[in-house]
């Protein structure tokens, strides 16, 4: 390109018609692209300030102590599937109710699942406190017997601000499921920005210690949650705040018949994908969770860019599925299955340069094997495919045969992780996921042409 090219392309018609071309076509299309965009520029700043927690918190803890930091909210975070589908559930319904002008209905629906959401953590959090002095987490971690006392305190912590996240990021869901997915996002940024602010402020005034740390990560996402859904309940969504009196425990039923699946789906996903850290703690030690981790956060920067993509076409799907535009579906899925090759080609450049990436990134002292890269990069790959074909199974509510796959792969995934862990160290333990995960990969566009050309039987269409 010369450069009369390149002033032709920033001549301000040739701006207008890109302006021009973003805008129109269809109105679901546009909203999603806005979204897109949007969330682009909020995720990339995320992101960038999460890589950039990564090194703030290696400087503020040791490798080890950071290894067990990320094993025990890798534990956490399981509880984050207490909601029972409750989340997914709404997420569907509340877009049916939004697409039919529903707003009644749609905050019934809100309030409802506030309601049983926070009956249920409330219960978790009770049964956590009490078991919580018995549980020996030193050993649980495989850390430093002396740690037992400091670890103990930490979990309480770190569990009680989980619990208020639970309740406060159902915001996210709402905002989501009106295909508002761009400031859903800026929740993350902000606490992102929040951490890496404690962190440092953390580098400057204590020593490395665990339950500071767990404290400033805690409390920064919780605090944004807060302050959001005030300002969000109090104003253009309002409609749809929550509220004692539209809570109906009648609907509980019809949020919790799609919401169980996604549940099942989602304690299958646990299994499959939330183990490895707890897995290379007991096989190898935490220590060697945290070059494990580093390829993790390093390449799931591709999946995280997809999602952020993929995101606005859940409850798109739900809408032209109830609106019955097909035609409008099998072009969208095509421009996605477009985009994985770009995504693919980019996780490859990724891999090539990998080495260099860390380096720059954490310091020489961490030592990511280019075996884990490149099987870390394979697992991108296949679930960059699978994730397109479930964003659109997920919205259109035929998710049995992703049930049936997901617990079949879940009872599968820790054995087999342990078994190729132990006869090709750490690699096995990814390549069990990327071997199970490439069994959706086969099944899932069957059923999606299946069901967009109307030949879906059985339980292909449920």
């Amino acid at each position: 390109m010369n450069f009369i090219d390149s002033v032709r392309i920033l001549h301000p018609s040739s701006i207008s018609l890109l302006i021009k071309t973003f805008l129109n076509g269809h109105e679901r299309s546009v909203k999603a692209r806005q979204n897109i965009l949007f969330s682009f520029i909020i995720k990339g700043l995320s992101i960038a300030a999460s890589l950039v927690l990564v090194p703030l918190t290696l400087h503020y803890v040791n490798a080890t102590q950071y290894g067990i930091w990320l094993t025990l909210s890798s534990i956490i975070a399981w509880f984050g599937f207490f909601d029972i589908g409750f989340g997914n559930g709404l997420r569907n319904n509340l877009a049916e109710a939004i697409a039919h002008g529903q707003n009644e209905l749609a905050r019934i629906y809100v309030s409802t699942t506030y309601a049983i959401l926070g009956i249920i953590i409330l219960v978790v959090l009770v049964l956590f406190a009490c078991i919580n002095p018995l549980l020996n987490w030193a050993v649980i971690l495989n850390a430093p017997r002396e740690m037992a006392g400091e670890l103990s305190l930490l979990a309480l912590i770190v569990f009680v601000f989980f619990c208020m996240q639970f309740i406060l990021q159902l915001l996210t869901t709402v905002l989501t499921a009106n295909q508002e997915p761009a400031k859903a996002s800026i929740f993350n940024l902000l606490g992102t920005l929040f951490s890496l602010i404690t962190i440092y402020i953390l580098t400057k005034t204590a020593k490395g210690n665990l339950v500071y740390l767990g404290t400033a990560l805690g409390f920064a996402p919780v605090l944004v949650l807060l302050i959001s859904s005030l300002w969000f309940y109090n104003r253009e969504y309002k409609k749809f705040a929550p509220s004692f009196k539209f809570v109906k425990f009648v609907y509980a039923r019809q949020l919790m018949t799609l919401g169980l699946k996604f549940f099942i789906i989602q304690i299958a996903s646990i299994a499959i994908y939330q183990t490895s850290n707890i897995i290379i703690a007991q096989l190898f030690g935490p220590e060697n969770v945290t070059p494990y981790n580093i390829a993790y956060k390093y390449f799931s920067i591709v999946l995280m860019a997809q999602s952020i993509i993929l995101l606005p076409f859940w409850s798109a799907f739900t809408e032209a599925w109830v609106k019955k535009d097909i035609q409008w579906i099998k072009v969208t899925m095509k421009s996605l299955v477009l985009l994985w090759v770009v995504i693919t080609a980019g996780t490859v450049i990724m891999l090539i340069f990998s080495n260099f990436i860390y380096k720059v990134w954490v310091g020489k002292e961490i030592i990511v094997p280019l075996g884990i890269s490149i099987i870390m990069a394979l697992y991108v790959i296949i679930n960059g495919w699978c994730a397109i074909f479930s964003q659109f199974l997920n919205g259109v509510g035929k998710i049995k045969l992703q049930l049936y796959s997901g617990l079949f792969a879940a009872i599968l995934n820790i054995p087999l992780s342990i078994f190729l862990g132990k006869k090709i160290g750490i690699h096995g333990v990814i390549l069990s996921t990327c071997i199970l995960s490439a069994i959706s990969s086969v099944w899932s566009p069957i059923q999606y042409f299946k069901l967009i050309n109307n030949k879906a039987q059985g339980i292909w269409n449920k």
